[in-house]
C-alpha cells in the first residue's frame, strides 16, 4: 500500500502541481478569467440545470476569489509582522500565531457561507462533486485505490477510510495551493495507513500484490 498508493499520490500531485488556488496574476482581469474558467469546468462536470449554471459558476468563482483575498491579506500582514519584529522573536512568533488564528477563523466562516450558497442551488451529491472538482478528485481516486489494493477491507474499514478522506477534502477545498491541498490528503492518508497497519494489514505486501494484478490486467488487455 505505501508503495502503490504513494506512487498514485505522487502522480496526482505532479499532474496538479501548476494549479495554485491563489496563483498571483498581475492583471486582475486575467485572474478573474482564470478562476471563471476553472469554475466553468467544475460546473460542466456536475449536471447543473441550465437555469442554474451561471449562478453556481459565480458562487464557485467568487469562492476562489474570496480565498485568494484572505491569503493575500495574510501574506501582507506576515511580511509586516516580520519586518516590525525582526529582532524580537517572542513578539514576532506571538503575532504570527495570532494571524494564523485569524486566518483560520476567516476560512471557517467563509467555508460555512460557501456551502450554504451551494446548497441553495445544488443537491448534496452535486455539492460533493463541486468539492471533488476543487480538489482534483483526489477523494474518489484514493478511495477506489484503497479498495483495489486491499481486497479484504471490511465495510467498517471502508467507511472509516471514506470518513477521513472526506474530512481531508473539507480542509483541502480551502487550501491556498495544489501543494497545500495534497498536503491535507497526505496527512489523512498517513492516518489511514496507520489504522490499516494496526488492523493487521501488511501494507507493503498489499501494494506489491496490487501492482501484480494491475500489470496482469494491463497485459490481458
Amino acid at each position: 500500500m505505501r508503495l502503490s498508493i504513494s506512487i498514485l499520490f505522487f502522480m496526482l500531485f505532479a499532474f496538479t502541481k501548476g494549479f495554485a488556488q491563489n496563483n498571483p496574476v498581475a492583471d486582475k482581469d486575467a485572474y478573474q478569467k482564470v478562476i471563471t474558467e476553472r469554475a466553468d469546468k467544475i460546473v460542466a462536470s456536475i449536471g447543473v440545470e441550465a437555469n442554474k449554471i451561471e449562478k453556481v459558476r459565480n458562487v464557485i468563482r467568487d469562492q476562489y476569489s474570496n480565498l485568494n483575498d484572505i491569503y493575500a491579506s495574510r501574506d501582507l500582514k506576515v511580511k509586516e509582522i516580520k519586518l516590525k519584529n525582526a529582532d524580537q522573536k517572542v513578539e514576532r512568533d506571538s503575532a504570527l500565531a495570532k494571524e494564523t488564528r485569524n486566518v483560520e477563523a476567516a476560512l471557517a466562516k467563509l467555508h460555512k457561507k460557501y456551502i450554504a450558497k451551494l446548497s441553495a442551488h445544488l443537491t448534496d451529491d452535486q455539492i460533493d462533486k463541486v468539492k471533488n472538482g476543487m480538489t482534483y478528485n483526489i477523494l474518489p481516486i484514493t478511495y477506489v485505490a484503497y479498495q483495489e489494493e486491499i481486497l479484504t477491507l471490511t465495510e467498517a474499514q471502508k467507511k472509516q477510510i471514506l470518513i477521513w478522506l472526506t474530512e481531508a477534502r473539507e480542509h483541502a477545498i480551502d487550501a491556498e495551493s495544489s501543494d497545500k491541498k495534497h498536503a491535507w490528503f497526505g496527512k489523512y492518508k498517513g492516518r489511514i495507513n496507520n489504522y490499516l497497519s494496526a488492523a493487521g494489514y501488511d501494507l507493503k505486501k498489499e501494494g506489491v500484490e496490487w501492482e501484480k494484478r494491475r500489470k496482469a490486467k494491463a497485459q490481458a488487455n
